[in-house]
């Protein structure tokens, strides 16, 4: 006995340093407990002594707090009546006996590691008398007594479905077991040891711990051995009632991400696939664009980020992508200009100088339309702002003289300008517009190459689209003419390819 109390001790000081295990039995889960010891018969007899044995109980839950068992099992009940007198003239007597009883078990915590219980039942006890030289006496017969055990015990759960069980109790039982009638009854005490066994845990168990009972896991399809059941780093308890995600779908929201690293890591919402709402996936904004998923516009640019990935292919990390001066939001919604293109009209300026240092329209490149560009304008030191000063007067136009516009060329046989013409009719325009008294017929002449009546025609047509350009670009109509003189007064002999470059020309016949 001495041997077994050490063990049992052992035992339970291993139990109590190294459990963590949390386990709970709801209605409806199975135990069974085998558990083993000593007892102590209380009789009528002059010595009591220790004897052993062993107990089954099956139970099952009926509540959290609440089970019905069936216990049997078998004990050695010993006594000796010294000297040996009445009934018994051997002394020594044992029982041979077999406990039966059904009973009724209180758990006073159901919900931690350590399980204390109380228990009371009826039963019965069949037994044989033996004497210390193993005679059957007074018989071989079997008697059967009323068995009324009651008791307190623990369990230290060692693993979700194995504890540590330990259990003390009297067991009372009819007088006559000892075969003196004295008291009216008899009783004999017992201290077990040994574990109980959970085969089924009940539906209102939560056999993983993930706060999920296994009714409910069952309900929702989850496992009730797995606390996350879809490997997202989340318990199935905290998706369905904290975070109200899907235990089932590692990426509840689709967004790329899974639900654990949303809450853990990027602390986004993993019920929402865009949680700061730019339009933008938390997963886009995290692995593709590298933005802030909790930061509707990442870059304090004024523009979301999905407006500038998606609309208008800016960079949502930097507030000005072009960097001209102007941030995106200015450009896209308040100038109109391209967030893309520093110099959106092509001036030579940037669009942050011409809304901020020259106060010009970046959307047009001559602001004053005097036909000078902004950009020129500035390099020149005129003023972007005064079409005055855009002209560059290199030409002067005097009364009663000529002036060939050098620079002013066709397609061969045709009227249509080159654009190499551009730069000397724009100085023919310059002087026009700094002389506006000025009337000036503007006069066409072709080589000696035809027939002169073609010649004559097609020069016409030259001079007619030179005054056409003129009037477009500014010059009042009413100081223009066209004049088509053909092949007649050369200013070089035509027996030569540049003689007869120079004989096709524009003159200006100043009035």
């Amino acid at each position: 006995m001495k041997k077994a109390a050490l063990l049992l001790l052992a035992a339970i000081l291993l139990i109590l340093l190294t459990s963590t295990v949390v386990a709970q039995h709801g209605p409806g889960s199975w135990s069974l407990s085998a558990i083993g010891g000593g007892n102590y018969w209380l009789n009528d007899l002059s010595t009591q002594k220790f004897g052993g044995g062993f107990n089954l109980v099956v139970r099952n839950a009926v509540t959290k707090s609440f089970s019905l068992g069936l216990m049997a099992g078998y004990q050695d009940l010993k006594t000796e009546q010294t000297p040996p007198e009445g009934g018994n003239p051997y002394g020594y007597l044992k029982l041979r006996s077999f406990p039966a009883a059904a009973a009724g078990y209180y758990y006073f915590n159901n919900k931690g590691t350590f399980n204390p219980y109380g228990y009371v039942g009826v039963g019965a006890l069949m037994y044989q008398r033996v004497t210390g030289t193993g005679l059957k006496y007074p018989n071989e017969n079997y008697v059967v007594s009323l068995l009324v055990p009651l008791g307190v015990g623990f369990e230290a759960f060692t693993s979700k479905r194995v504890a540590f069980t330990a259990d003390v109790g009297v067991r009372g039982i009819s007088d006559w077991a000892d075969l003196k009638k004295n008291k009216g009854f008899e009783m004999y005490l017992t201290a077990m040891a040994g574990f109980t066994f959970y085969l089924s845990s009940g539906a209102d168990a939560d056999d993983d711990n993930d706060g999920l009972t296994n009714a409910q896991e069952k309900e929702m399809g989850t496992d009730p051995n797995n606390p996350d059941t879809d490997g997202d780093g989340l318990k199935d308890g905290e998706e369905s009632f904290k975070y109200h995600t899907n235990p089932l779908l590692v990426d509840t929201d689709a967004d790329k991400v899974s639900d654990g690293d949303e809450v853990f890591r990027y602390h986004t919402d993993p019920a929402k696939s865009d949680t700061d709402g730019d339009g933008l996936f938390d997963g886009e904004e995290i692995f593709q664009y590298h933005t802030d998923p909790l930061r509707a516009d990442t870059d304090g640019d004024g523009l979301r980020d999905g407006q500038e990935v998606l609309r208008y292919k800016t960079d949502p990390l930097l507030p000005d992508t072009d960097h001209d001066g102007l941030n995106d939001y200015e450009e896209c919604i308040t100038y109109f200009t391209d967030p893309l293109k520093a110099d959106t009209d092509g001036d030579g300026l940037s669009d942050g100088d011409e809304i901020h240092k020259y106060k010009t329209n970046p959307l047009k490149a001559d602001t004053d339309g005097g036909g000078m560009k902004d950009g020129e304008e500035v390099k020149k030191g005129k003023n972007p702002l005064d079409p005055k000063d855009d002209r560059d007067v290199t030409m002067g136009l005097e009364r009663g003289k000529k002036l060939v516009l050098e620079g002013v060329t066709f397609q061969t046989g045709s009227a249509t300008l080159t654009k190499e013409s551009d730069p000397a009719l724009r100085s023919a325009l310059n002087a026009l517009l700094a002389a506006p008294s000025v009337v000036v017929e503007v006069a066409g002449y072709t080589d000696n190459v035809g027939e002169p009546k073609a010649n004559e025609w097609l020069s016409l047509r030259r001079a007619r689209t030179v005054v056409d350009w003129l009037v477009r670009n500014g010059v009042p109509s009413w100081r223009l003419t066209a004049a088509g003189y053909g092949q007649q007064q050369p200013v070089a002999l035509n027996d030569t390819p540049q003689g007869r470059a120079k004989n096709r020309r524009i003159e200006f016949h100043v009035r």
